[in-house]
């Protein structure tokens, strides 16, 4: 059975269509014009795929990857046509995703043995971390988990407001110091809180600010030590939030971050209003760390959990 026929959700999968159709327009038509006059994929037809691909952000090491797979076939099959492009295309992307994606998240589900859960969220000011975590507070509180909120990104007295709106607008508890207090204190109390209320799941927030690589890493290293003293392994997940309209530079954010602490998922948001959506290949075959969350509009409902198989198809459907 094709890895596409699969039965998605109507509901998800036209959110995700509608979230890819900037990014659909501009790779398509890039693509239509990199085809225009020819028959048959011949290197000058690689040439410009490969342009193609590196101007719509699937960054040059995984645009040279995917273009090899298809000079693979190329020489297999001599008279392999341009109209054929598109399936070899969603073939080799799906397959390229499927190597490096390994075990990834089907749903907003929490592993069973880890109580309470804890994730905390880091990423540079204005990628929409905090809107990441009151949509993904959501939909794990619609699951049937108990969450709490921990505003340890204390550098902004915007960033505690902002998540006290979510906390109230999804109906969730929100642990909090004033500004400037100790990223790390806010953590130990939202953790102790937890175990009071027997929360499922714990998400902290924590600043977002790259000036100084060095100051990040020991902030981040002093609020997982600090977290520990509570729950000795904690945290169980460190989530990056990227924003994928900001394209190359979500790599750049990526390395920084995944130097200064040790990130074990990623979340690509505001997918919907770029044509920038090719990052996601990107970034999910260069990182090895699984892209675990997409955000594809404004709705509370419109952060999903990735999938390769979907987001290829609808890449391409």
């Amino acid at each position: 059975m094709s890895i596409f026929k699969k039965i998605f959700s109507s509901e998800k999968k036209e959110s995700l269509d509608k979230g890819l159709e900037k990014t659909k327009t501009s790779f398509f038509s890039k693509l239509g014009k990199a085809v225009a006059g020819k028959s048959k994929v011949d290197d000058d037809v690689l040439d410009n795929l490969e342009e193609v691909l590196v101007t719509s952000d699937v960054g040059v090491e995984t645009t040279l990857k995917i273009i090899e797979r298809i000079e693979k076939r190329v020489s297999a099959d001599k008279y392999l046509g341009t109209d054929e492009l598109n399936v070899i295309l969603r073939e080799e992307i799906a397959g390229l995703l499927s190597e490096t994606h390994v075990g990834e998240a089907t749903d907003f589900d929490l592993p069973k043995d880890k109580k309470p859960y804890v994730i905390m969220v880091v990423g540079v000011n204005g990628v929409g971390k905090t809107t990441t975590i009151g949509k993904l507070a959501h939909q794990l509180k619609n699951k049937g988990y108990s969450v709490i909120l921990g505003a340890a990104d204390t550098f902004r007295a915007a960033a505690i407001d902002q998540l006290q709106v979510w906390a109230d607008r999804v109906d969730v508890p929100i642990i909090k110091q004033k500004m400037g207090s100790d990223p790390a204190s806010v953590a130990f109390d939202t953790l102790n809180a937890s175990l009071a209320q027997n929360a499922d799941v714990v998400l902290i927030d924590t600043a977002g600010r790259l000036h100084n690589k060095v100051n990040l890493m020991n902030e981040l290293s002093k609020v997982k030590r600090v977290m520990q003293k509570v729950v000795p392994d904690a945290p169980h997940e460190v989530l990056l939030v990227l924003d994928g309209s900001t394209g190359q530079n979500a790599f750049e954010q990526a390395k920084q971050f995944t130097k200064a602490t040790e990130v074990t998922s990623l979340a690509v948001t505001k997918l919907d209003g770029t044509a920038k959506g090719g990052v996601v290949i990107g970034i999910s075959d260069q990182f090895q760390i699984p892209v675990k969350y997409i955000g594809v509009g404004e709705k509370i409902e419109d952060l999903q959990v990735f999938n390769k198989f979907e987001f290829v198809d609808s890449f391409f459907s």
